[in-house]
C-alpha cells in the first residue's frame, strides 16, 4: 500500500486469488480511512488518490512470472527460515542481475536468508512496523555482504515511501525488538514471581514510561506464538543469555492455544 501510494508500480504476490482479493479489499479500506483524514475537505482529491494508488497495484499468484521485471523484492511471508529460503532460492534463478532482495523479517538472521541466493551483495533487511501506513519507522539491515550501493538503494526506497529509515547490523532483533522483546519477557517474569499484577504492570508502563500499550497488552497484540518463536530462536543462538531465557507461563499459554487478540484470549480475554 505505501509503495503504491508513493508512486511505485507494485505486484502483490500471494498463494491464492482468494487471499489476494481479501488483501486488495483491505488495502482499499485502509486507503479510504487514510483519505478521510488526509483529504477531509477535498473528497474529490481523496477519491483520485485512491484510484491512482490502486492503479499502481496488480496482484499475481505466480512470483516467478513477475520477478523478471522487478527491481526490488520484499518478502513478508511466514517467519520460518526454511520456507523463506526456499522462496528466495527459486526467485534468485529468475530475477534479473540488478534486482535487490529484502526480507521484512523481525527476528530471523538476514545473512542466513541471503546465503540461500547467489546475490548476497544485493540482499538486505527492510523491517517495516505495524500498522505500516501509520508507522514511520523502517529498520534497514546491512549484512557483512550487503554492498554499499544496495544499502543506499534500500535507504532511498524507504525515504521514497515516506518512512524514516534507521540502520542496523544483522544482530538478533535489530534495534526495536532487541530491546522490546526482553522488556516484554521481563514483565512476564515480574508477574510470574508474583511481584505485581499484569494489570498494574501495564498501567505502570503506560503512565510511568509513556508507552501507548503495556507489555501484556502488547504481547497479546503481537501474538504470544510469535513472541515465543522469537525468544526460542534467540535462546538457541545464545543459550546462556538470561535476557533470552524462555518463560514457563508464555509456553503454557501457547500450548493452550491462547495466543492473544487473534484467538480471543492470551494474557487477557477479548
Amino acid at each position: 500500500q505505501v509503495a503504491a501510494a508513493s508512486g511505485h508500480t507494485v505486484v502483490l504476490v500471494d498463494q491464492s486469488d482468494d487471499i489476494l482479493k481479501k488483501s486488495k479489499k483491505g488495502i482499499e479500506e485502509s486507503l479510504k480511512r487514510l483519505t478521510k483524514k488526509k483529504f477531509a475537505d477535498k473528497p474529490e482529491a481523496g477519491a483520485e488518490f485512491i484510484e491512482k494508488t490502486l492503479k499502481n497495484l496488480t496482484t499475481n499468484t505466480d512470483a516467478l512470472s513477475v520477478v523478471h521485471s522487478t527491481d526490488l523484492v520484499i518478502e513478508a511471508i511466514v517467519e520460518n527460515p526454511e520456507i523463506k529460503n526456499e522462496l528466495f532460492k527459486r526467485l534468485d534463478k529468475f530475477a534479473p542481475e540488478h534486482t535487490i532482495f529484502a526480507s521484512n523479517t523481525s527476528s530471523l538472521q538476514i545473512t542466513q536468508l541471503a546465503n540461500s541466493t547467489t546475490r548476497q551483495d544485493r540482499f538486505g533487511g527492510l523491517h517495516f512496523f505495524n500498522p505500516v501506513p501509520l508507522m514511520k519507522l523502517v529498520e534497514v539491515i546491512k549484512t557483512p555482504m550487503t554492498s554499499q550501493k544496495t544499502f543506499e538503494s534500500l535507504m532511498e526506497f524507504s525515504k521514497a515511501v515516506g518512512k524514516s529509515p534507521v540502520s542496523c547490523k544483522d544482530t538478533p532483533g535489530f534495534i526495536v525488538n532487541r530491546l522490546l522483546v526482553p522488556y516484554m519477557l521481563e514483565a512476564v517474569r515480574l508477574f510470574e514471581r508474583g511481584d505485581a499484577s499484569k494489570e498494574d504492570i501495564d498501567v505502570a508502563m503506560k503512565l510511568g514510561a509513556g508507552y501507548p500499550m503495556g507489555p501484556f497488552e502488547l504481547l497479546d497484540y503481537v501474538g504470544l506464538d510469535t513472541s515465543k518463536y522469537i525468544i526460542d530462536g534467540w535462546h538457541s543462538l545464545e543459550p546462556n543469555n538470561p535476557l533470552f531465557a524462555p518463560s514457563p507461563l508464555l509456553n503454557k499459554l501457547v500450548k493452550e492455544k491462547k495466543l492473544g487478540k487473534k484467538t480471543g484470549e492470551g494474557f487477557y480475554k477479548y
